[in-house]
């Protein structure tokens, strides 16, 4: 018999549109449920009941009428869904008592029916289901263990399990009646003799979502773990278990993606508790929450533990009093404390524990964040501190939402346990034959012979300034203009130019200050590469002395290493110094108009190396040096630059390669000429790439070329990024992605 009960109800139901496998996967709602009793201890079979239900949407399928032989009149007359669930509970429970039982449980053929049909809808309807679809038995699975040499119980179906035992097929034709026959066939076919079996193979469904923490080094099986992508913003972790709701989602199991910014962005990573519940959610892709359809893709287990994974002790102690409600506050003033924390909230939504029911979120250095997340011991307190959404602390508005365990792990885990600036990559640099000795890699000195031109037009290109410097180009190191480019990758209205001498820079300094380009003027400083190195370090420099950067934490130099890494005396080229995913081919100088002995090579810019997402400060960043002979550079494998190496008139130039990069690389084209990296960092959110992953080319005029090459872990996540986004819009436009082998 079955697991505490002493009945069965064999239960079955079919939608207006896919039945069968297929049953749910087309969001169509229930029009047909059938039933019967069967006394497990008597061995006796009750009365069987065909009800039809009325659907919302009054339209069938051509095969589900096929199938069903029902019409759209036989649907109009019938009840909706939550009266004919209340016809079967008043059916079932009279008739069980009539037989003089106590309990009952559900059997089904498949879980489809109770797991992707019947919770899904009764969810979307706000229906609350009675008891019994919470628990069920599946015949097919009862079948299995007891004739375990009848075939994988995948392949397992009505007709053949009843030809196995030897039982003849249901005559009936009428859909619903012909499935119910069969499995009270079937059920009382392995109560007997010889079989003797007893249904104790219990399916649940989870009645709310555990929330809860999970460990990095916590086991993960990739194959229960998916990617929901298109969600609303403000979606909680419970409205992501409420649309998978019939499936049972791991304790702690729903991880929020974020942004760059630390802004949700409409992803997340779900974990279910075995591979069959994974597999029926993969079977929900495309289906609605609201207005909106959500994209449900394969997801691994590594994945979820970069989102969810988390170490700190702090975390696991604010986090270890379970069944609480989490409340993100965001736009803090960076001098809010506890108490006045607490008193904003009010004494309608008391903080579990009081100020220890309060974490701040703060950068390494002990800076906040305005990040803060609360905690609470009921719902109804939650909801009384979200109702002081956007309203004021002090002199700002406060943002306020619902969170997950996993978004607070996330969120601390983007700020606390990585450094502000990005460091040197751990690799080592291979020492390759020099392709020439450039004049922009010297060390940091406080020789004086650059200018920094401040204040240009934010649409000023090379050969603007070239022209506003007019006599003194000649002056210019090769590749010694360098324009500055703000966190979007944008001008940022500063440029740095390397000069000949000290006397050259001073005599610019003097001659072109506050000329105008393009109706303003600019500014015109001398300074020293130590100066220059600091600014683009996020320090400030101006004729009253030199500021140093907020941050004092060891940060990237600009790729032409002018200070904070001295180039070392062995011999080093310039490929070995640029550690990028994919280096552009370089494009030797024009040797028709300067000396062929400054054969340098320009390589695209590199914003994502000297950008910080998690500063609350402007940090600048370079653009890739050029000069006045540079015109433009065109892509290439990363085989380009070795083959560049090995084409010089030097002797160790076989024995020296250039290190080939890991990963799969992806070229994203038909961006906006305005993209930068963080746009394309959110436009993959999912996929977890680093900063460092995403080159974007640029033309010779510093703008954006329209396209970028990205660097995926592995080629398999390269092609599905490919497969999943491409010609998906961008800003309003259509990108499109290719992979390069």
């Amino acid at each position: 018999m079955a697991s505490h009960s002493d009945t069965l109800v064999v239960f079955f139901g079919a939608t207006a549109g896919a039945n069968g496998g297929k049953l749910g996967s087309d969001e169509r709602e229930i029009i047909l449920l059938v039933w019967q009793i069967v006394d497990l201890h008597e061995k006796k079979v009750g009365k069987l009941h065909r009800c039809l239900v009325k659907p919302d949407t009054l339209e069938l399928t051509d095969q589900c009428k096929e199938e069903t032989g029902l019409t759209l009149d036989d649907l109009i007359k019938a009840e909706p869904l939550d009266k004919a669930l209340q016809q079967f509970q008043q059916s079932v429970s009279s008739e069980v008592k009539c037989l003089g039982r106590s309990s009952y449980t559900l059997c089904v053929n498949s879980p489809l029916i109770i797991r992707q049909t019947l919770h899904p809808e009764a969810s979307k309807k706000n229906l609350v289901l009675p008891a019994c679809f919470f628990s069920f038995v599946d015949v097919t699975k009862e079948f299995h263990k007891c004739c375990p040499n009848a075939g994988p119980v995948q392949k397992l179906t009505l007709p053949s399990m009843l030809e196995y035992v030897s039982l003849p097929a249901e005559s009936e034709q009428l859909m619903g009646v012909k499935e119910v026959r069969s499995m009270v066939q079937l059920t009382l076919c392995i109560l007997a003799e010889p079989h003797n079996h007893t249904f104790s193979c219990v399916e649940t469904v989870k009645y709310k979502f555990d929330s809860g923490t999970c460990s990095k080094t916590e086991p993960v099986d990739s194959e229960t773990v998916i990617r929901a992508r298109g969600l609303p913003w403000q979606s909680s972790d419970q409205d992501i278990a409420r649309f998978f709701k019939g499936l049972n989602i791991a304790r702690g199991g729903v991880a929020l993606c974020l942004n760059a910014q630390g802004r949700r962005n409409g992803e997340a990573l779900v974990r279910f508790i075995n591979s069959e519940h994974r597999d029926l959610a993969l079977e929900r892709h495309k289906h609605h929450m609201g207005s909106r359809y959500i994209e449900v893709y394969k997801a691994t287990g590594e994945e979820f533990l970069k989102i969810a994974g988390g170490t700190s002790n702090e975390v696991a102690q604010f986090l270890s009093k379970e069944n609480q409600v989490i409340v993100r506050m965001r736009g803090l003033p960076f001098t809010a404390t506890h108490q006045e924390v607490l008193a904003f909230l009010g004494p309608e939504s008391p903080v579990t524990d009081g100020a220890e029911g309060l974490l701040f979120v703060k950068y390494p250095d002990g800076r906040p964040t305005g990040d803060a997340f609360v905690l609470f011991s009921c719902e109804e307190y939650a909801q009384n501190a979200l109702k002081r959404h956007k309203q004021i602390l002090g002199k700002r508005y406060i943002e306020l939402f619902r969170s997950t365990a996993a978004e607070v792990q996330q969120v601390l885990n983007r700020y606390m346990s990585t450094p502000l600036i990005s460091t040197l990559p751990p690799s080592p640099i291979v020492p390759v034959p020099v392709l020439a000795s450039p004049s922009f890699l010297s060390s940091a000195s406080s020789t004086r012979d650059c200018v920094r031109l401040r204040g240009l037009p934010y649409t000023a290109g090379i050969e603007d300034i070239l022209e506003f410097m007019g006599e003194h180009t000649v002056d210019i190191k090769p590749h010694g203009v360098h324009m500055v480019l703000n966190q979007q990758g944008r001008p940022s209205g500063d440029a740095f130019i390397q000069m000949k001498s000290p006397d050259r820079a001073f005599m610019v300094s003097q001659k072109c200050h506050k000329k105008t380009m393009k109706d303003r003027y600019v500014e015109v400083f001398q300074c020293s590469t130590e100066e220059m190195s600091i600014v683009l370090m996020g320090g400030t420099l101006n004729r009253s002395g030199l500021s140093p950067p907020p941050c004092k934490l060891p940060c990237l130099s600009p790729p032409t290493a002018y200070a904070a890494f001295p180039t070392p005396p062995a011999l080093l080229s310039e490929a070995a110094l640029y550690q990028p995913p994919l280096l552009a081919a370089p494009r030797p100088h024009q040797t028709t108009t300067h000396s062929p002995a400054h054969a340098l090579a320009y390589y695209p810019p590199q914003p994502h190396l000297y950008m910080n997402m998690n500063m609350n400060y402007t940090a600048y960043y370079p653009s890739p040096p050029v000069s006045p002979s540079t015109v433009s550079y065109f892509a290439a494998p990363p085989g380009a630059v070795a083959a560049a190496v090995a084409a010089q008139p030097h002797p160790a130039a076989a024995a020296s390669p250039v290190l080939p990069q890991p990963g799969a690389l992806v070229r994203m084209q038909g961006l906006p000429y305005n993209t930068g990296v963080k746009d394309i960092l959110s436009f993959f959110q999912g996929y977890q790439l680093q900063p460092d992953a995403v080159l974007i080319l640029y033309n010779f005029s510093g703008q954006c070329s329209g396209e970028a090459l990205i660097t995926f872990p592995s080629e398999e996540m390269a092609r599905r990024a490919v497969a999943e986004r491409s010609n998906h819009p961008f800003y309003g436009q259509q990108v499109h992605l290719v992979f390069c082998n």
